[in-house]
């Protein structure tokens, strides 16, 4: 059974990227240095919620960085006005001590009936991570997400505990309220310490969309570790989406979305892409540049325009319907069981994939089904 994720745009929403920002300060929150149409006000952000559960995504993912809304703070309000909806909220291990947040989860978990999980995110941009006080090189942020999660597992199993780490230490730690089940722990890294630390301890790695043949390679490369640790993953990739009724006008509203980037925002991109050290943005980074003579397109109804903007999460699916869900079921015969889908404007992206995509996704694989029977 295939699970469909989106992601609130906890930073601000607009129907172009890499606009320059007309107001630094918008509505009394800080711009993401790109024109804000949309501020993530409780309402708008609870109309995501919405969109997304009626739209038959499983779970929304609460981003964090600089920018956005704090995802714990945004998790407990939504827990109030979502029924079924999971959320994923992100955090960084750099920002809140281990035995804190598994408190904070656990009230969330009781609250929400099991309905919150958590996004591990090691790194980041330097220049934020260092504006937070965290200075650590790049191995020892996997050394310490390593310690954080193996932590958050004990706490959530119950256990009384010492621990006597590198980077934390613990006399007698415990949490007075454990949740039900153990929650799984969502976590990706393109680096090889990344992979061990997933492949060790994870129960969801998340892997940004590239080329079906980069992708492939990537997560046959995880699948041997944890065959070889005798563990079981869950499988997430990451995809924005531009859909249109034709291909001609996707691909028209994919040029459209970048039509008016700021120089100084494409500058700024390339220079934090160079020193932040992350694989996975780097390789992202590369497709971008090698393909920009061919229009940024990387394959099939595969688009690289929007990393000259924006890292992480950037590759997006291009076409009608029926070849998205096409592309998105190549993607998942690689072993995916999650799909994180999202676009901009978030709203109507939401609610044209859960109108026009996840269900040719499930007619697809569901008529494989009755064909096999």
């Amino acid at each position: 059974m295939i699970e469909f994720i989106t992601m609130a745009p906890t930073s601000g929403d607009s129907e172009y990227v890499g606009a320059p920002s007309k107001d630094k300060k918008i509505g009394g929150w800080t711009g993401t240095g790109t024109d804000v149409v949309r501020q993530p006000s409780i309402e708008y952000i609870k109309e995501i919620a919405a969109a997304a559960e009626n739209g038959g995504f499983s779970t929304l993912l609460l981003p964090i960085g600089g920018n956005c809304i704090d995802s714990l703070v945004a998790a407990s309000y939504l827990i109030a006005h979502t029924k079924h909806l999971k959320l994923l909220f992100a955090v960084r291990p750099g920002s809140i001590a281990p035995t804190q947040l598994a408190k904070q989860f656990a009230s969330l978990d009781y609250w929400s009936g099991g309905r919150v999980f958590i996004n591990i995110v090691t790194g980041g941009s330097p220049v934020e991570l260092a504006s937070d006080g965290d200075f650590l090189s790049h191995t020892d942020r996997y050394k310490r997400t390593r310690e954080y999660i193996e932590i958050l597992k004990r706490l959530f199993a119950g256990e009384t505990f010492d621990y006597n780490g590198e980077f934390f230490k613990l006399k007698d730690a415990s949490l007075p309220r454990v949740p039900k089940e153990v929650p799984p722990i969502y976590f990706g890294g393109s680096s090889p310490i990344a992979k061990e630390v997933a492949t060790d301890l994870a129960d969801t790695y998340m892997l940004w969309g590239e080329t079906l043949e980069n992708t492939e390679e990537e997560i046959n490369t995880v699948k041997k570790l944890v065959k070889q640790k005798g563990r079981d993953l869950s499988y997430s990739v990451s995809f924005q989406v531009v859909v249109a009724d034709t291909e001609k006008e996707a691909w028209e509203q994919a040029d459209r979305l970048i039509s008016k980037v700021d120089p100084n925002v494409l500058a700024e991109k390339h220079k934090s892409t160079l020193t932040s050290g992350a694989v996975g943005v780097n390789r992202l980074h590369k497709l971008m540049i090698q393909s920009k003579e061919n229009n940024f397109v990387i394959g099939p109804n595969i688009w690289a325009g929007l990393t000259q903007v924006l890292s992480g999460n950037s590759i997006a699916l291009v076409g009608t319907p029926d070849q998205i869900a096409e592309r998105i079921v190549e993607f998942v015969d690689l072993g995916f069981d999650k799909v994180l889908l999202r676009g901009f404007p978030h709203l109507e992206v939401i609610q044209d994939v859960g109108r026009k995509i996840i269900p040719r996704v499930h007619s697809i694989l569901e008529a494989r089904t009755v064909g096999v029977k």
